[in-house]
């Protein structure tokens, strides 16, 4: 099984619409520089057919460290969630 990443993204939008390999990688690069710096700013990524990104706060909790089994507070934290749509879920079984 191949594993997709911005190289791969970058080559088959290169081979579809006849350009060059650099000039897909810019592409690729901005369409996920836009994303981040949107969950950044607070916004939601919606996109149709595949899913939505947003940010989730996590809050502050207790924690065991596993050598010494102390307790440790744990701070609050923000981090990026997805949740595929229903055409992508429907696809993927």
């Amino acid at each position: 099984m191949e594993t997709v990443n911005k190289k791969t993204i970058a080559e088959v939008i290169s081979e579809r619409h006849h350009m060059t390999k650099k000039e897909a990688i810019e592409i690729v690069d901005l369409i996920f520089d836009t994303m981040a710096g949107s969950l950044k700013d607070g916004a939601k990524v919606d996109i149709t057919g595949f899913g939505k990104f947003e940010v989730k706060t996590r809050a502050a909790r207790t924690g065991i460290n596993p050598q010494t089994k102390e307790t440790i507070e744990i701070a609050a934290s923000k981090v990026p969630s997805f949740k595929a749509s229903k055409s992508l879920k429907d696809i993927v079984r």
